[in-house]
């Protein structure tokens, strides 16, 4: 029985998968900063793998190398290849770079503009296996992917994170993390348009809290402020960003500017997609397929605009009980999969 591991080391969390034949049969998150210092991807890497176990081969994808515990991109990617290899005491561990497919420990340096933030083609080249014609979006706690996929292959553009950027392939707003006025001059307020407080008051958990759309077991990040994660609370931060205290106004007019940045967000996205769709790289009302803590917004806003929407879930093997998990973690799944696909064929 081979079995694979799969990492997903991101700047806020770090994901784990098992594979065994094939299949996924457990996966785990563990919070990830690297920006309060290196030992934080210790910490996180020994959780992990306490709970994965052993296995015959441990694939590593990674975002975190963009965090400002690096120098630069570059250096980021060879320090968590060096942490990682250090933490897991294992003979066969490979790094995924991209359509280059995985390389060893010995060549990370030469291949680490390929390896950095690479994840998002991971689950897309799973989901170009089942799907021929489809967009898929994997939207997470801090950013959203949109990749087309045309004629089953990924038909991405960009690459990296500013080439994504550019094209409107990588997005960054999430369900949790981020400011709900990014991007915003105004906001609607007991019948007035105002200005926002330039300040880190509310996250857009605090918005998707007071919505209830964020799914049981991904609201474990502290609030901005330290205090309580309700919906009460939520609204109260929410007010300062318009520089009110919660008490100032009722309950539905904090909803009302909750909703006010969900849809503002989402016009964020689906300007992205009207970017990719003008360079007719998927085709015109393709299936969407979700993915990430955020899937269950995308597949809200897939209904309202008529869309067929797919779980990513239904593109891999999993065991039940790891199934919903898979979806929050999918680029963790794609790199144990890809990883068990590549030891087969040898």
């Amino acid at each position: 029985m081979t079995s694979v591991v799969g990492w997903d080391i991101g700047g806020a969390n770090l994901k784990a998968a098992r594979a065994e034949d094939g299949r996924i049969v457990a996966v785990t998150q563990q919070p990830c900063a690297p920006h309060l210092g290196l030992a934080n991807v210790e910490q996180a890497i020994r959780a992990a793998n306490a709970i994965m176990g052993p296995a015959d081969i441990h694939a590593v994808t990674m975002t975190a190398e963009l965090s400002d515990a690096f120098e630069d991109r570059l250096r980021g990617v060879a320090s968590i290849a060096a942490i990682f290899t250090h933490e897991i005491d294992a003979p066969d561990i490979v790094f995924y770079a991209g359509a280059a497919g995985f390389v060893g420990k010995a060549d990370v340096a030469r291949a680490a503009p390929a390896i950095a933030s690479a994840n998002w083609r991971a689950s897309a080249a799973l989901v170009a296996r089942g799907r021929a014609e489809a967009l898929f979006m994997d939207m997470g706690s801090t950013t959203t992917d949109i990749v087309p996929i045309r004629g089953g292959v990924v038909a991405a553009f960009g690459e990296d994170d500013a080439a994504r950027l550019a094209c409107g392939e990588l997005v960054y707003t999430g369900l949790l993390r981020g400011a709900p006025a990014a991007g915003l001059p105004l906001a609607p307020v007991d019948g007035q348009w105002t200005a926002l407080v330039d300040e880190q008051f509310a996250t857009m958990a605090d918005v998707h809290r007071i919505l209830d759309n964020i799914p049981p077991g991904a609201d474990v990040a502290p609030s901005v402020d330290g205090r309580a994660r309700t919906r009460d609370a939520s609204r109260a931060r929410l007010a300062r960003i318009v520089g009110r205290d919660a008490r100032d106004g009722a309950e539905g007019q904090w909803d009302a500017l909750a909703a006010f940045f969900a849809r503002a967000q989402m016009r964020r996205i689906e300007d992205q997609i009207a970017l990719i769709a003008s360079r007719d790289a998927f085709v015109s009302r393709a299936p969407i397929v979700g993915a990430g803590v955020g899937r269950g917004v995308i597949a809200a806003w897939a209904r309202r605009t008529g869309r067929e929407f797919h779980d990513f879930d239904e593109f891999i093997p999993t065991t039940p009980e790891a199934r919903a998990a898979a979806s929050d973690c999918a680029p963790a799944c794609a790199v144990a999969l890809l990883a068990s696909e590549t030891r087969d064929h040898k």
